[in-house]
């Protein structure tokens, strides 16, 4: 992104944001390649390889309570159900007039349900499908 892109924008980043750099929008953001710094959280123990995704403070503060409390009873995750479920995030915001609001209205309720199923269901044998899934998605599939 760009010097100072939180202040030109909002949380939600569409596919021709033009908060994007050139490389970024043509490079990074295509293979995901935006996704490998969160490895040294894994790392650190602040992340987990699969977990619910994390969200923006915003985002956090519209979570119904006993939601919030489950969320955040997990380590958060560089892949999930949701990663899986929306491929074309960006895509699907670009042609809003109201990315944010098309987040929060048609995606997040669904990511939610996801994360809470996860959650719900979580197993070892979870976590290896959503990582060979997720592997097959965002990486062999592009090529």
């Amino acid at each position: 992104m760009v010097a100072n892109a939180e202040n030109l924008g909002g949380p939600s980043t569409v596919a021709d944001d033009p908060r994007l750099t050139k490389i970024g929008r043509n490079f990074i953001k295509r293979y995901n390649l935006d996704e490998l710094p969160q490895f040294i959280n894994v790392l650190k123990g602040e992340m987990s390889i699969v977990g619910p995704r994390p969200e923006v403070s915003e985002v956090i503060a519209l979570y119904p309570e006993e939601e919030r409390a489950s969320v955040f009873s997990v380590r958060p995750g560089i892949t999930d159900w949701a990663t899986l479920w929306i491929r074309d995030e960006g895509e699907r915001l670009k042609r809003s007039s109201n990315p944010h609001q098309t987040y929060l209205e048609e995606i997040w309720p669904k990511k939610r349900r996801l994360q809470v199923k996860y959650i719900q269901n979580h197993s070892i044998w979870t976590d290896i499908k959503i990582m060979f899934m997720t592997l097959k998605v965002h990486l062999i599939d592009k090529f």
